[in-house]
């Protein structure tokens, strides 16, 4: 792992500056520009709040909130996770004419989403307001839960990488897999009213998504402290899945210009 963190340090401000050209590559032949990362997160918490809010008469107390911390926490996960298996193929012309380490070409990747996440917790910020949700000291533990999302999700990012260069088939076995996922994470519904103790303590313990979820209502919405232990549990397995990637990585990374 010592070549790991000196090839962050040493490539970190390429990761940057990449970063900021995608997010202006992106933008760039937009009407309304840098509008869409609001619009977009924003009407589809207002579809779903519609949907399960009115039409199946949820009553999640600040449910529009509720819905959209949910997203949050899940196009994170989704872009993560979707976004690395074709990410080297992508990435071919870089791959092959010069050298650089292919996990900074996710760790890129997971700035400009990171960048759209900041933009989606402002926006629950405006509308907890809104809602009169109370802002309690406890909504400051929101960054060290989000890391811990951002540790698992760079940790599977990392092996879906590899594995996506020879795998020809994964980026589609992933979709399903994320859509499964998707349903059973809790965005528009909550997990503990919804499902009886056992299905619901399962899906708490080992869907992380779900977990990082209900962890982050609960510090924000509900000014009550995340699970420590299930926070500690989560992060150590996503340090070891972000090793096994970068074992992965460093392993076969020559190999991935002629499979290419």
């Amino acid at each position: 792992m010592k070549r790991f963190f000196l090839n962050i340090k040493k490539y970190f401000k390429y990761a940057v500056r990449s970063a900021k050209a995608e997010l202006k590559s992106e933008v760039a032949d937009s009407y309304l520009n840098w509008l869409w990362w609001v619009i977009e997160p924003f009407c589809f918490m207002l579809i779903y709040t519609f949907v399960f809010g009115v039409i199946f008469q949820n009553k999640t107390p600040y449910f529009a909130s509720f819905i959209f911390v949910g997203l949050t926490v899940w196009e994170f996960f989704n872009r993560m996770v979707s976004g690395s298996v074709k990410l080297i193929i992508r990435n071919r012309d870089l791959v092959t004419k010069v050298y650089i380490p292919k996990y900074i070409l996710l760790l890129s990747k997971s700035f400009t989403y990171l960048f759209k996440s900041g933009i989606s917790f402002l926006i629950a910020f405006a509308l907890m307001l809104y809602q009169h949700v109370p802002f309690r000291p406890h909504i400051l533990l929101l960054f060290p839960i989000f890391m811990v999302l951002y540790v698992i999700s760079f940790g599977i990012g990392l092996i879906l990488m590899n594995f996506g260069v020879t795998v020809n088939d994964l980026s589609n076995l992933t979709n399903i897999a994320l859509r499964m996922i998707f349903y059973l994470s809790g965005v528009f519904y909550d997990i503990n009213q919804r499902l009886d103790g056992n299905l619901a303590h399962m899906l708490l313990r080992f869907n992380p998504v779900a977990f990082i979820m209900n962890e982050l209502r609960k510090v924000m919405l509900y000014g009550t402290l995340p699970s420590w232990k299930g926070l500690g549990i989560w992060l150590a397995i996503g340090i070891l899945l972000c090793a096994l990637g970068v074992h992965m990585i460093h392993k076969n990374e020559n190999s991935y210009a002629k499979v290419i």
